[in-house]
């Protein structure tokens, strides 16, 4: 018998201390990939971002966003103001 074993998706990862916590509470990070495009995420809360294969970290409304790190050459990030 296989035992399942819960997890909230907040502790799926460690916690690397990101260094982003220290620009804000909640930022905006613009996201440059592979072949020139480029996505904007606002209302980041920075304390959410967690680091594997895919970068996860979740917005102010609490959707989680999940960005694949093989297609990404550089993140902009800015403190948001409250």
């Amino acid at each position: 018998m296989t035992k399942i074993i819960s997890k909230s998706f907040e502790d799926w990862e460690n916690d690397l201390q990101s260094s982003i916590k220290e620009v804000g509470d909640y930022v905006t990070q613009i996201i440059h990939f592979v072949g020139g495009e480029k996505r904007t995420f606002h209302e980041i809360d920075s304390k959410s971002i967690r680091q594997g294969q895919f970068t996860k970290f979740k917005n102010k409304e609490g959707a989680w966003i999940m960005i694949n790190d093989r297609n990404v050459l550089c993140i902009e990030v800015y403190r948001e103001d409250s």
